[in-house]
């Protein structure tokens, strides 16, 4: 065995001349990469936002329902929603796009992991700036909108980004509903090749600048907000 991987040439693990051939192709399926990640990430800010505020809330009719959807997009594979909301919901008569289906499955998924560092941000801020702020005469969406989460927006970025950067990652399993994003066309050039591993390789040296350059996004990000403080 030892003697076989000695011998194994490089060109046989990664042809790089098939890798350039068709990485023109390959790139073809970033911009949906970019579209699906970017899409989902939005729909699950949105809708992080308000469950962190449920999860939060006093009312138990608020609180429980946003604490049984955290606990169940969190506890579950996101692959299973993908299946139901592309393959199962026209069995109902309600069919979705490819790319509708992703976005909303990711944003759903996303959401839930959103929602607990929403609130844990949101929570850390002092209770003094919402004192301070009644005092002043400001209602809680005036209080909560400019004062309390500008300040949890710098505690929130750095786990926001690690969810973004897992959701660029993930958008690979759009793959398997026919999204035509990076993986989906390496899929493609694999199938068509019979060369699965260069082709694979390929696109985790497309993922890895990509995910550099969101990480230092994110960098200046956080120096921005802490010139800002």
């Amino acid at each position: 065995m030892l003697e076989s991987l000695s011998n194994l040439q490089i060109t046989e693990l990664f042809n790089p001349q098939l890798a350039w051939k068709n990485l023109p192709y390959l790139l073809q399926g970033l911009p949906m990469t970019i579209a699906v990640s970017f899409a989902g990430m939005a729909f699950g800010l949105l809708l992080g936002f308000f469950l962190a505020l449920g999860r939060s809330s006093s009312s138990l009719l608020v609180r429980w329902p946003s604490r049984v959807y955290i606990s169940f997009m969190r506890g579950t594979p996101i692959l299973v929603f993908l299946f139901i909301l592309y393959y199962g919901l026209p069995l109902v008569g309600l069919t979705l796009t490819a790319y509708t289906s992703a976005v909303i499955g990711f944003g759903l998924n996303s959401a839930a992991y959103i929602a607990e560092v929403n609130r844990s941000s949101l929570s850390s801020v002092s209770k003094g700036q919402w004192e301070a702020s009644k005092a002043l005469g400001l209602g809680y969406w005036k209080t909560l909108w400019y004062v309390v989460t500008p300040q949890a927006i710098r505690i929130a970025l750095p786990p926001l980004t690690n969810i973004f950067l897992d959701l660029v990652k993930a958008s690979s399993l759009a793959a398997v509903i026919t999204v035509p994003e990076l993986f989906q066309k390496a899929q493609t050039v694999s199938g068509r090749t019979g060369d699965s591993l260069t082709m694979y390789i390929t696109t985790a040296l497309i993922y890895w600048p990509l995910c550099i350059i969101i990480a230092a996004f994110q960098e200046r990000l956080e120096k921005k907000f802490h010139y800002q403080a």
